[in-house]
């Protein structure tokens, strides 16, 4: 899967937490929660949103490694690569 197809998961996977953010907008280095507004529970549904298009578990702890969005590329192309 190439990084631009892992974004658009990505974009998704955002829009369906908070449709009203201005997806392509953001910056890709900055912490998301520092730049939308939204709590844990969002947060999670969105890395829940992640696993659900890839089939890639994503365990507990590795959940702050996506804490933006270049950090959720790098994280998910390496998980892939493993897998």
């Amino acid at each position: 899967m190439t990084e631009s197809e892992i974004r658009q998961i990505e974009r998704v996977a955002l829009s369906n937490v908070a449709p009203e953010v201005d997806v392509a907008a953001l910056d890709a280095a900055r912490d998301l929660r520092d730049q939308i507004d939204i709590d844990s529970v969002d947060f999670l549904n969105f890395v829940i949103g992640l696993h659900k298009e890839l089939g890639i578990e994503i365990p507990d702890a590795d959940v702050p490694k996506l804490g933006t969005l270049n950090g959720c590329v790098a994280y998910l192309q390496s998980r892939m690569k493993g897998s």
